[in-house]
């Protein structure tokens, strides 16, 4: 969910929340409302196709059950029982994320009335 709200220095921003309401991102700040609406709508097209840059190290990855925690993350920020992925563990086709990541373009792109005019 992106909200628009105003700062502390009267400028105009959005923020990105995920649906259990912990903050994902904040924008920069525009000048006037018609702004945030243009970057909120590219912050959406970029997200839905952004390209994704691995920066993990060629050699060496670990096994996942191995890798600890850093400590600047919670240990309730997995699920339980959820092990870290190794940057290099890929996800096999029989889980359902291409279809699911489609579905999600697919609605990501409809058009959504808000009942706003």
């Amino acid at each position: 969910m992106f909200e628009v709200f105003v700062d502390a220095e009267s400028f105009f921003r959005f923020r990105l929340k995920s649906p259990d309401g912990i903050v994902i991102a904040v924008s920069t700040p525009f000048e006037d409302k018609s702004g945030v609406v243009a970057g909120i709508a590219a912050a959406r097209e970029c997200a839905g196709m952004g390209l994704v840059t691995d920066l993990c190290p060629a050699a060496g990855a670990r096994d996942p059950a191995t890798i600890a925690l850093p400590s600047t993350v919670p240990q309730g920020a997995l699920p339980h029982g959820a092990a870290p992925r190794a940057c290099d563990e890929r996800r096999n086709a029989s889980d359902g994320f291409r279809t699911r990541a489609k579905e999600l373009r697919r609605a990501a792109t409809a058009p959504r009335w808000t009942g706003a005019a």
